[in-house]
């Protein structure tokens, strides 16, 4: 049975605490661990990804500081993982400045009834 070798999880409380070579080598880490829990070489991911087999070498081993974006987004489409690109960049969400104000709606003037003050 293989053990991933890439179990510590990035939590928000301690990913900006991690240099960007530190989140480089687990992200190298992890896709190795998806290489291998899909059975695939690294000469298979390469063929598929179109990119050298010394490329994921250096990227699993933490080397591939300077990956370029391309290669990696090429990687993850091997390894059925593309998904998690959409979430790199999240949608920018609505900014507060936009919605209408309260002074800006209009009011309506209600009536009271008779019966109220």
């Amino acid at each position: 049975m293989y053990i991933c070798s890439a179990m510590t999880n990035f939590s928000l409380m301690d990913i900006y605490e991690k240099s960007n070579n530190d989140i480089v080598v687990q992200l190298g880490q992890r896709f190795r661990d998806y290489r291998i829990a899909l059975r695939l070489t690294q000469k298979e991911v390469s063929d598929q990804a179109g990119v050298s087999v010394m490329t994921i070498v250096r990227f699993e081993r933490g080397e591939g500081s300077a990956i370029r974006l391309d290669n990696f987004i090429a990687l993850m489409r091997a390894i059925q993982k593309l998904e998690g690109i959409a979430e790199a960049i999240p949608d920018v969400p609505t900014s507060l400045y936009d919605r209408p104000s309260v002074d800006n709606i209009v009011k309506r003037r209600v009536k009271k009834r008779k019966d109220e003050k």
